[in-house]
C-alpha cells in the first residue's frame, strides 16, 4: 500500500512517517527541498522522496498516480507571510487538482477545531482548506485538533518558556479561554488509525484530550509537573498587539507567529463529542501525563521533531540548496584556523555548539546580539536546538539555520536567520588535523558595509576566542 505524505519535514510529518513505516506501508515523501530531509536512515524500498512545491503546479507531476491515500499536513502560518490565507488556499487547490488525477481513495487532513462562529484568521484559513479539499473526487477524512502537547510542539515550548522563565506572570485575560489539549502520541494514533477506514470517509472529527482546561490551568499544571511555584495575575486590558509582544519577548516564537497564536487563543477550542477514540481503541492521555512524557523524550535526547525546525524563514523559501554554495564575490570574510589534538573530539564540540552549551566563548556578547535581534523583530537566540548532540540540514540552531551537516566530511555550514543588512554564513571544517572557521558576510548596500565594519572589532574577540575553545 502506497501513502503520500506531505509536510514530511514538519513537526507532525516527521513523527507520522515512522508510525506509518512501522505498520508496513510504502511512503512517498513530498518535500519542497530534498536537502532538508535526510532519507539515509530509511529503507529505500519503503521510502521515496520527491521534490514538490504545491505553489508551483509544474512540480506536481512528480506525484505518482498509484497512491492509495495521502496526508495533507501543509501549513503556512509560520512562514512569516501576512497573506498566509491566500497561500493556503492556492496550495490546497493545487493539491486537490493533482490528487484527482491519481488512483487515490482517501485524503486525511489535520485541521483545527472550528466550533465558534467568530474564528481567528488562522482557524478560518484551516476551515477554508477543508472546504477546498472536500471538493475532490476522493474520500476526505478531517481530524480537527486543538492544542497539541509533546516535546518540540509549539504550544509545549511556549508554555515551557513562560513557566520556567517567569515566577510571576502579568497575563492577558485570554488565559481564561478554554481549550482541549491533546497529546502528540494520541494525534499520531488518530492519524494512522483512520487510514483507509471506510467508516471515517467523508466525515470530520474533533479530536481532543480527556480534559477541558483554560490556558491558565495548563500553565499551572505544567508548573506542578516541573515542581515550580508560579503566580498568574490576569489583567483586564491587554490589546492583541501587546499580548503578541508579551509572547514574542518571553518565548522563542517569532512575532508573526505570536500574532496568529494570540488571535487563536482568544477563541474557545473545545471539540464536539464523538466516539472515534473508542472505535480506534485509543486511550486518551491526560495533560500532566503528556507533559511528563514530553520531558522524558527531552531528557533522553529523543526529540524527533520541533516546530522551530518547521518554521521557515522567507530567505529559505527557494531551498537550502540555493544557499549551500557560499558566495565569494562582493563578500567580507573572517577566516581563522587552529590545529586540533583530536579531530573526533573537536567534531563532537562542533556538533554540540549552541543551545544550552552556548558558543564556547563570549556567551554574553552572543546573548546581547540575540537580544538586539529580538528588538528589531528577529528570531533571537531563544530557539536553541532540539537535540544537543545531533544536527541535520534544516535544523534551527539559535539564530542560525543548518544548511549542511556531514560528520563524514567533518563540515558544518550555518546560515544566519537574524535580522541583517545582508546575508551571513558560518562554516566549520576539519581537514588534516586543522580546524578552519570561516564567517562570510554578503552586504546589502551601504548599510551592509557599515554594519560589517561596525562589528569587526567584536569579531576579533568572539571568533578568535570561539575557535580556540573548540580546538582546545
Amino acid at each position: 500500500m502506497k501513502i503520500l505524505l506531505t509536510g514530511t519535514t514538519g513537526y507532525i510529518g516527521k513523527r507520522l512517517l515512522n508510525v506509518l513505516l512501522a505498520k508496513g506501508y510504502e511512503i512517498v515523501c513530498c518535500v519542497r527541498d530534498k536537502q532538508r530531509f535526510d532519507a539515509t536512515p530509511y529503507d529505500p524500498g519503503k521510502v521515496s522522496v520527491i521534490e514538490v512545491d504545491f505553489l508551483d503546479p509544474g512540480t506536481l507531476g512528480r506525484i505518482p498516480e498509484d497512491i492509495d491515500a495521502a496526508y495533507y499536513l501543509i501549513h503556512s502560518m509560520s512562514a512569516g507571510n501576512a497573506d498566509f490565507e491566500q497561500l493556503e488556499k492556492e496550495t490546497a487547490q493545487n493539491f486537490r487538482d493533482r490528487l484527482q488525477q491519481t488512483n487515490i481513495k482517501q485524503v486525511i487532513y489535520l485541521s483545527g477545531i472550528v466550533n465558534e462562529d467568530k474564528l481567528s484568521k488562522h482557524l478560518r484559513s484551516r476551515k477554508q482548506v477543508e472546504d477546498i479539499l472536500k471538493q475532490g473526487s476522493y474520500h476526505l477524512t478531517t481530524l480537527r485538533a486543538g492544542i497539541i502537547v509533546g516535546s518540540g510542539s509549539a504550544s509545549f515550548e511556549i508554555i515551557r518558556d513562560l513557566v520556567e522563565k517567569l515566577p510571576v506572570m502579568i497575563a492577558p485575560r485570554w488565559l481564561n479561554t478554554r481549550s482541549q489539549p491533546l497529546a502528540v502520541r494520541n494525534v499520531l494514533q488518530f492519524l494512522s488509525g483512520v487510514l483507509l477506514r471506510e467508516d471515517t470517509y467523508d466525515q470530520s472529527f474533533d479530536i481532543g484530550g480527556p480534559e477541558i482546561l483554560t490556558y491558565k490551568e495548563m500553565l499551572l499544571k505544567f508548573a506542578r509537573v516541573r515542581k515550580l511555584k508560579r503566580f498568574i495575575i490576569p489583567v483586564p486590558v491587554m490589546t492583541p498587539r501587546l499580548s503578541s509582544y508579551w509572547l514574542y519577548f518571553v518565548t522563542s516564537t517569532s512575532y508573526k507567529l505570536a500574532i496568529n497564536l494570540v488571535n487563536s487563543m482568544k477563541v474557545e477550542i473545545v471539540g464536539k463529542a464523538n466516539d472515534l477514540h473508542e472505535r480506534l481503541g485509543i486511550e486518551l492521555i491526560y495533560y500532566e501525563d503528556a507533559v511528563k512524557k514530553a520531558f522524558d523524550k527531552i531528557e533522553q535526547q529523543e526529540v524527533l521533531s520541533s516546530w522551530k525546525d518547521a518554521q521557515s524563514s522567507n530567505l529559505l523559501r527557494n531551498g537550502i540548496s540555493k544557499l549551500i554554495q557560499v558566495p565569494e564575490y562582493g563578500c567580507y570574510r573572517d577566516e581563522r584556523s587552529a590545529k586540533v589534538r583530536s579531530e573526533a573530539a573537536t567534531l563532537e564540540k562542533i556538533w554540540s555548539i549552541g543551545g544550552r552549551n552556548g558558543w564556547y566563548y563570549a556567551n554574553r556578547l552572543w546573548a546581547l546580539r540575540g537580544l538586539m535581534d529580538k528588538m528589531v523583530g528577529g528570531v533571537g537566540l531563544r530557539r536553541g536546538r532540539k537535540n544537543q548532540t545531533d544536527l541535520n540540514a534544516g535544523d534551527a540552531l539559535d539564530f542560525w539555520r543548518v544548511l549542511w551537516a556531514s560528520r563524514q566530511e567533518k563540515r558544518l555550514l550555518l546560515y544566519a536567520e537574524m535580522k541583517l543588512p545582508g546575508e551571513a554564513w558560518l562554516e566549520f571544517h576539519i581537514r588534516d588535523g586543522v580546524l578552519y572557521q570561516t564567517a562570510t558576510f554578503r552586504p546589502l548596500g551601504l548599510w551592509g558595509r557599515m554594519y560589517w565594519f561596525a562589528v569587526l572589532p567584536f569579531h576579533g574577540i568572539v571568533f578568535k576566542g570561539m575557535i580556540n575553545k573548540i580546538a582546545a
